[in-house]
């Protein structure tokens, strides 16, 4: 498997950029410059993350999700650093 990450990749398997494979590798992502762990989906050539907004849910039982822009990068937590 390639270590390059797509441009845009989502934690829900109902999304179309749901990657079971690439998710249980390992994604973080940074966001200005901080790491975040409570990313639901990225996008890195449109620049935002959604995140979920604290305990809310919708309707249907689904995290509210809020969305951030700002610089995003992600990276594989399993590949060694240096």
């Amino acid at each position: 498997m390639s270590d390059s990450l797509p441009d845009r990749l989502s934690t829900n398997p109902k999304s179309p950029h749901y990657n079971e494979d690439l998710l249980k590798r390992g994604i973080g992502i940074r966001f200005k410059g901080v790491e975040k762990t409570n990313v639901d989906e990225y996008c890195i050539s449109e620049g935002w993350i959604r995140v979920a907004a604290g305990n809310a849910r919708d309707r249907f039982g689904n995290p509210l999700t809020i969305l951030l822009k700002g610089p995003v990068e992600p990276f594989l937590r399993d590949t060694p650093e240096g």
